[in-house]
């Protein structure tokens, strides 16, 4: 990934981003094409610390057979990102951009057994289930051994030690205060969600701007 310094989030940040996305897109390669998946993960850590992405795909996956434990694949987990008008800045003689927040993990995958799998399906329902409270959480124990035990044999789960964590957080942090007020103001007006959620960020990384103050913009239909 390429990334200028400053939008270069630490390490720390960057796994803290990931596992709060908690979906990314897989990538390997085959010997002559990439294969890849979008999917859930979450992350946790082995006993020297070294984060791990576990995940799962169906039987019939290319990437099934692909989890040797050796070759290194890509997780690519990406958030929100929003178009900027060159229209939208103070300063004159701006251009377009785009804003968007990503983080690359890269690691070599094997498959999880047979004994790990069912707490590796307990884990990832959790994770999800507890973005829903106070909705009483689903369970895996809901389902039937029976119907457990055959989608248990219709996927593979598979594990990512990560050995790389790489990020770009491209929030306009190399402008000026008055045109990062002026593009975090006209963002969070958008009525695209993501836009909003791009303004909202900029806003969180310099809360002593004055955001109030800005002229409003044109809204995007």
């Amino acid at each position: 990934m390429y990334t200028p310094p400053m939008f270069k989030p630490d390490r720390a940040a960057s796994l803290a981003f990931a596992q709060t996305r908690g979906f990314g897109t897989v990538c390997a390669w085959d010997g002559g094409k990439p294969v890849a998946s979008s999917l859930p993960f979450y992350l946790t850590s082995a006993d020297d610390g070294t984060p791990r992405a576990a995940f799962h795909v169906a039987r019939n996956n290319p990437l099934a057979k692909l989890a040797d434990g050796k070759s290194r694949w890509l997780m690519a987990v990406t958030g929100a990102d929003a178009y900027v008008s060159a229209d939208w800045y103070v300063s004159p003689d701006q251009v377009p951009t785009w804003l968007y927040q990503a983080v690359h993990l890269i690691g070599g995958v094997r498959v999880l057994s047979d004994s790990e799998l069912g707490p590796h399906l307990d884990a990832l329902s959790a994770k999800f289930e507890g973005w829903l409270a106070p909705k009483p959480p689903w369970a895996v124990s809901k389902v039937t051994a029976a119907r457990l035990d055959a989608l248990k044999k219709a996927i593979v789960g598979l594990v990512m030690s990560v050995e790389e964590v790489e990020g770009s957080f491209k929030l306009n942090q190399h402008k000026s205060d008055a045109d990062y007020v002026a593009i975090a103001s006209t963002l969070m007006q958008q009525r695209d969600e993501a836009a909003r959620n791009i303004g909202k960020q900029m806003v969180a990384l310099r809360p002593q701007l004055d955001y109030k103050s800005s002229a409003p913009l044109p809204v995007a239909d």
